[in-house]
């Protein structure tokens, strides 16, 4: 099956020289072959899948658990103003 590279192009809004269509012509009707070659694979009995591996749900339960104590998250903090981390200003041009 021949795909015309710069038929598929207009429909997506791409401008492509001519040296690119002649890159991309050959890589697309590879793709065709690939994609070809994969529906003649009999699929007679199974199952449709998202995940070729079964997933599970990681997520723990919800819970309230205690927290670290606000002095030991900010005891090796290298500046703070209160309660609070206190930290460079990184954005050039920003207004404090």
């Amino acid at each position: 099956m021949k795909i015309d590279v710069g038929y598929v192009a207009e429909l997506a809004r791409l401008e492509l020289t001519d040296e690119e269509k002649a890159v991309f012509q050959p890589q697309l009707e590879n793709i065709v072959k690939y994609v070809e070659k994969i529906s003649s694979v009999d699929v007679e009995g199974v199952e449709p899948m998202m995940h070729g591996r079964p997933l599970v749900n990681a997520f723990r339960e919800d819970a309230v658990r205690p927290s670290m104590d606000r002095e030991d998250a900010l005891g090796n903090a290298p500046a703070r103003v209160g309660e609070e981390f206190l930290l460079p200003k990184i954005v050039e041009g920003a207004e404090s």
